[in-house]
């Protein structure tokens, strides 16, 4: 089982036990998701935009406008820290305090290089492909025109960990006879049935 270093960056020191530096874990939590939040100094003030993204390999990718203040900063190599999280499960406990939420989290700390040539012009399938396999090959490709507005980016995963939690609530021992309901409220996130334009 490959594991990525414990660095000072990506060690979790809040709930260690639940945290995982499995490569395997990491990548199947990245894989589920489409959106992430990338946070990243903009010149002296703290940003954070959510953003479509894909796993290609060893890296993410993610694509924009050239013209867009968060790839003018991420195109110069600044660093950025990414989260994605999946959230399965509101917990309900008997007392307050016990309360949480089943979740499925990434967080690394990159930087972030721009593709260009055959290299972007392949993430741009990859794009489409994450929606639907083979869906690249049935649409109109992209133009010159729409090519030369559009940065593609490619944020290494490094420095990173995965942090989860599941089971049903952590009650007191005093608590358990409490006349509270307790357990788990499941949240399902699914593709719905095809609309037509």
């Amino acid at each position: 089982m490959s594991e990525y270093p414990k660095t000072g960056k990506n060690r979790i020191r809040q709930a260690p036990q639940r945290a995982t530096y499995d490569e395997k874990t990491v990548h199947a939590i990245l894989d589920e998701g489409y959106i992430a939040h990338i946070a990243f100094d903009d010149e002296g003030a703290p940003a954070i935009i959510p953003i479509y993204y894909i796993r290609d390999g060893a890296r993410l990718l993610i694509h924009g406008s050239r013209k867009a203040r968060i790839f003018r900063r991420l195109a110069s190599g600044i660093p950025l820290a990414l989260a994605v999280t999946h959230l399965d499960a509101l917990v309900m406990a008997r007392s307050a305090f016990h309360h949480s939420m089943n979740y499925r989290s990434v967080i690394l700390h990159s930087s972030a290089q721009t593709l260009e040539g055959e290299a972007k012009a392949r993430a741009l399938d990859l794009f489409v492909e994450r929606l639907e396999e083979g869906r690249s090959k049935q649409t109109r490709p992209t133009n010159k025109t729409e090519d030369k507005a559009t940065m593609v980016l490619a944020i290494p995963i490094k420095n990173v960990a995965a942090k989860q939690r599941s089971g049903g609530p952590v009650d007191d021992a005093e608590d358990m006879s409490l006349p509270v309901w307790a357990g788990l409220v499941p949240i399902e996130t699914r593709l719905g049935d095809p609309e037509q334009d």
